[in-house]
């Protein structure tokens, strides 16, 4: 299920990221969605995205935390919206264990609504400046 409004999309997509919680996160993008991961992975469909996610979720985003910062949404006809949301991503960790620090991330996401809510078409969380 999709979220409830184009405002609410980046705050269940939060709810969901740090749940580590795939399922619910893919429900949040269409069934053929394209998706640019923080790691730079390259998903194409629902089921690729929780894949992805759920992999990047074992390795250095195990204890990740996001913190919501500012958001845009640019409202682009009916039952469409660009939303741009930032983060302040903590607790990732490097290879060896140790803490790689603070970055500042965005997630912008072409939405549409459909029967089942607000949903990506595509998105792409990344570093911010990166």
């Amino acid at each position: 299920m999709g979220a409830e409004s184009a405002d609410g999309f980046a705050r269940s997509f939060a709810q969901a990221w740090l749940a580590q919680d795939a399922a619910a996160l893919g429900a949040l993008f269409a069934e053929d969605a394209d998706f640019l991961s923080l790691t730079g992975g390259w998903a194409e469909g629902r089921g690729a995205i929780e894949r992805i996610l759920k992999a990047e979720w074992k390795g250095a985003f195990a204890k990740a935390r996001l913190v919501t910062g500012r958001a845009k949404l640019r409202p682009i006809g009916p039952g469409a919206a660009v939303a741009h949301q930032r983060f302040v991503l903590s607790g990732i960790r490097n290879v060896d264990g140790t803490d790689a620090g603070r970055i500042a991330t965005v997630l912008i996401a072409m939405l549409v609504r459909q029967a089942s809510g607000w949903v990506a078409v595509s998105a792409q969380f990344t570093t911010e400046g990166g």
